[in-house]
């Protein structure tokens, strides 16, 4: 997929997208090798863009200075051969310093997570993205969830920013996303991407696909690459009943192991990078690491998953 628009970017998205985990050493510091290796994995195993330091990489719980060595280490490894997207949000200058320092640090874009807390309205929401949209000259794809409900009015006017090139929906009102879709189609002749952001989004890759919406991130890309790929490319070679068969067996029990827990749509990803035999650490407070028994539980998913697609 190819997104150009009038400032002359060309962001190309496309198969599955990619959320790194951010890894923790004994310190409790930034591993910055395990990072080099895990971002080098995903890149070489297929990932279609590179997501670092976002939801999945703990945005949340990362100093200014981890967060600039994170993108850094992670656009330095994938080197070009796909996009790097990186986090900012919360408080409005503090998601201003993290554009400043993703544009310093080697980002081709930027994923604009909500604003800290609070509730706004949609005018609020929008002029956030302005003011952040003006401190750098990456494209920027914002991130509709939480506290950030964009109206479709509000969706257009993001569409009419020349620095936003797409949304990531995380809410899963598929109403509402067509009705954004809708109106952002009918108000600018730009190219602008749309993708599925939800937790473990392949439940709902069918979904979407019903609303024109192909692009989705893949939390289980990070630990079972081979799986989220033979997934991907069973949904796009109508191949249904291995779609389904997916679905049924790993997707569904994996999220209904995620669900038991607040904060494990990070911390089970995290214990599959490590299960996989990479040291990434664990979870930084407030979210919490998985018991013995969910450990067990995610191990003999992956076996599952492995099992069916034969890798």
């Amino acid at each position: 997929m190819n997104d150009r628009d009038d400032k002359g970017w060309d962001v190309r998205l496309n198969g599955v997208l990619f959320f790194p985990v951010t890894p923790f050493g004994a310190d409790g510091d930034v591993a910055e090798e395990v990072l080099a290796e895990h971002v080098g994995q995903g890149v070489e195993a297929g990932a279609g863009g590179v997501f670092t330091a976002c939801g999945t990489g703990e945005f949340h719980a990362l100093s200014l200075g981890e967060y600039a060595r994170v993108v850094s280490v992670t656009a330095a490894t994938a080197g070009g051969r796909v996009p790097v997207f990186a986090g900012a949000g919360g408080a409005l200058p503090f998601a201003q310093a993290c554009a400043e320092a993703a544009t310093a640090n080697g980002a081709d874009g930027l994923l604009l997570l909500p604003p800290y807390l609070v509730g706004a309205p949609p005018e609020g929401l929008v002029d956030y993205v302005r003011e952040v949209a003006a401190t750098t000259d990456l494209p920027i794809i914002v991130y509709h969830r939480g506290n950030a409900r964009f109206t479709p009015a509000a969706a257009a006017e993001l569409a009419d920013m020349p620095g936003v090139i797409g949304i990531k929906d995380g809410f899963g009102d598929l109403d509402l996303l067509q009705r954004i879709i809708l109106t952002v189609r009918r108000t600018t002749s730009r190219e602008f991407t749309f993708f599925n952001g939800l937790p473990t989004a392949e439940m709902t890759v069918p979904a979407y696909r019903g609303l024109g919406v192909t692009l989705y991130s893949s939390a289980v890309f990070c630990f079972a690459p081979e799986v989220a790929l033979t997934f991907n490319k069973a949904v796009t070679s109508g191949d249904d009943e291995l779609v389904q068969r997916l679905l049924t067996d790993f997707y569904l029990p994996l999220v209904e192991l995620r669900d038991l827990v607040p904060g494990y749509a990070v911390g089970l990803v995290k214990a599959g990078v490590r299960l996989r035999g990479l040291d990434v650490g664990g979870v930084r407070a407030p979210l919490t690491d998985p018991t013995p028994e969910h450990l067990a539980r995610l191990e003999r998913l992956i076996a599952t998953g492995t099992e069916i697609t034969g890798c």
